[in-house]
């Protein structure tokens, strides 16, 4: 059991309920706090920070304190913490005006396509170093496919990618057109029907 101090750079959908991620402030590296060792997803009541004022959902740019039990990386996801009962405390926000200082620079995208085969996973033919990354974007374009299902097209070092969104603002950002930044937040998902999908978890 160990106490951590987060910037918070996610809080996306699963499974309707929350998968909330973020960068240790004193190292630097992910942590993604999960309610049990199977990596699974937290209630909205998990999903909470406590400040002066309230409690509420916790959102990207906030600074938490959480107390996590133990590290419980799984081969597709090696930043997954088990939470436990001690509420979250907000401890001041980022500057999102430093986001830029948080970036990662990985060479791809786990590869160049949508998805990786979870038994290359499994089978240690494909290492997965971090399944978050913070990247910084090109030709960004988020639309709806006709199915209504909620996508973002974009550029990353001469690649193109196109993933799933669980970014809950979404609908929003579409709906009134605001202003993007380019930079995302990624996420390597779970086992689905033989696949990790790749996700966009935050749109800057």
């Amino acid at each position: 059991m160990a106490q951590y101090e987060i910037v918070v750079l996610a809080n996306s959908i699963k499974h309707g309920q929350h998968c909330v991620a973020g960068k240790c402030v004193s190292t630097g590296r992910w942590i993604r706090p999960v309610s049990n060792i199977q990596g699974g997803e937290l209630s909205h009541q998990q999903a909470k920070i406590r400040n002066p004022h309230g409690t509420f959902n916790v959102k990207p740019f906030q600074k938490v304190l959480m107390e996590l039990e133990e590290h419980v990386p799984l081969p597709h996801q090696p930043e997954n913490y088990l939470i436990n009962d001690t509420e979250w405390i907000q401890n001041y926000s980022f500057n999102s005006e430093q986001l830029h200082t948080l970036l990662d620079s990985p060479v791809d995208l786990w590869g160049t396509t949508n998805r990786i085969d979870f038994t290359h996973i499994t089978a240690g033919l494909y290492l997965v170093p971090q399944s978050l990354y913070l990247v910084r974007v090109q030709n960004l374009r988020l639309y709806y496919t006709v199915d209504d299902k909620r996508r973002a097209s974009f550029t990353y070092r001469g690649i193109d990618y196109d993933f799933a969104v669980t970014d809950p603002k979404f609908d929003e950002i579409v709906a009134k057109n605001l202003q993007l930044s380019g930079i995302l937040c990624l996420s390597l998902g779970e086992q689905y029907l033989g696949y990790c999908y790749k996700l966009v978890a935050t749109i800057f």
